[in-house]
């Protein structure tokens, strides 16, 4: 998986038995370098030549991803010819269902052929083709693996999207993009502090939040949309963050009101679908922010906030082990989404396979 943060590749060696919906065995990652990095970055504008640089990229990021499945079995000392499937989401450079399409790329006909491995790609497309939002599409894995037969829990991925998936155990599951996660508050730190991430929120608790841009950034109209929704780098960009910037406000306090956005939102999200739940568990790199894991620990009192670690996947796994999932949900020829979910006109088998 490599997901809205930019940060690089998670790999996880996963398992299922009868007795076992997903078990995590090992993990793996590499960074992406900063030429990867900026190519991405720089197609999510689109702009000259960009047919090629997309292909170009989709080339690179397939061999990081192989990197990453390479490491992964030389850690473990398992051969290919052992594993099944990999389950590879792609990185996504646009997603607008609303025009009726989504793009990931990773050219998975070169991983086959790097890998020798069987892979399972392109997860979102045939649930935007059956009017879906082509995500989030983790909830039905989170449902699988983590509901609770008795306790009302919300599994919160805060990777550069925040995602929210409400397991009752007496009504249909609901998941649905929140909004911001880690991603402007990792882009307005790279751009001030030229590290790619603000480590455990350190810097944005020098600041103050300013009420004024909270306010305005709380009004855009994504946030009073009702489930299904989803979103991405094509709303909630630098570009669009800086049109509400005045000059007088600093740095610091831009990342703590950056901040604030990402947990309120994720806490008004939880409230609203979610009432009086009793655990929240957070997954994604944004788990391990320590500022934003207390704000909402203040934001959602009296409900219990701990790591999906406590679940038995690690937070940085949960996501790479999900399109594990979902991969064999393709190869079994059984439905990988959740109408509810996503606004699919039904249950849908997802993925493209490109047999090793």
């Amino acid at each position: 998986m490599s997901g809205t943060s930019l940060d690089g590749v998670d790999a996880a060696l996963t398992s299922f038995s009868p007795t076992s919906a997903c078990q995590v065995l090992e993990t793996f990652s590499v960074p992406f370098n900063d030429e990867l990095r900026k190519a991405l970055l720089d197609l999510h504008q689109g702009g000259f030549n960009e047919l090629e640089r997309t292909a170009l990229a989709s080339n690179a990021l397939a061999r990081i991803y192989a990197e990453a499945v390479n490491g992964l079995l030389k850690k473990t000392s398992i051969a290919s010819h052992q594993i099944e499937a990999i389950g590879c989401h792609g990185q996504t450079i646009r997603h607008r269902p609303e025009l009726g399409f989504t793009l990931q790329i990773g050219n998975a006909a070169l991983l086959a052929e790097l890998t020798k491995i069987t892979i399972v790609s392109d997860f979102r497309s045939r649930d935007v083709a059956a009017n879906g939002q082509g995500a989030p599409l983790v909830p039905a894995f989170h449902q699988a693996v983590f509901a609770h037969p008795e306790i009302n829990r919300v599994l919160v991925n805060i990777g550069g999207i925040a995602n929210l998936s409400v397991l009752h155990p007496n009504k249909p599951i609901i998941g649905f993009d929140s909004g911001p996660g880690n991603m402007l508050l990792d882009a307005w730190a790279e751009k001030h502090t030229g590290k790619r991430f603000d480590e455990n929120g350190r810097w944005a608790l020098t600041g103050k939040v300013i009420d004024e841009l909270l306010a305005q950034l709380l009004a855009h109209e994504f946030f009073k949309l009702a489930p299904p929704k989803s979103t991405g780098r094509d709303l909630f960009s630098l570009d669009w963050l800086e049109s509400y910037l005045k000059t007088e406000y600093a740095p610091q306090d831009v990342q703590r009101t950056l901040l604030a956005c990402t947990a309120q939102t994720i806490a008004d999200a939880v409230n609203t679908h979610a009432p009086n739940t009793a655990e929240v568990y957070l997954c994604g790199g944004g788990a391990y922010n320590t500022a934003l894991f207390e704000c909402l620990q203040r934001l959602l009192s009296p409900a219990n906030i701990a790591l999906s670690d406590e679940l038995g996947i690690k937070v940085d796994a949960v996501e790479a082990a999900a399109f594990a999932w979902l991969a064999r949900q393709t190869l079994l020829k059984a439905p990988g989404n959740l109408p509810a979910v996503t606004g699919a006109d039904g249950l849908r088998i997802l993925g493209a396979i490109y047999a090793s």
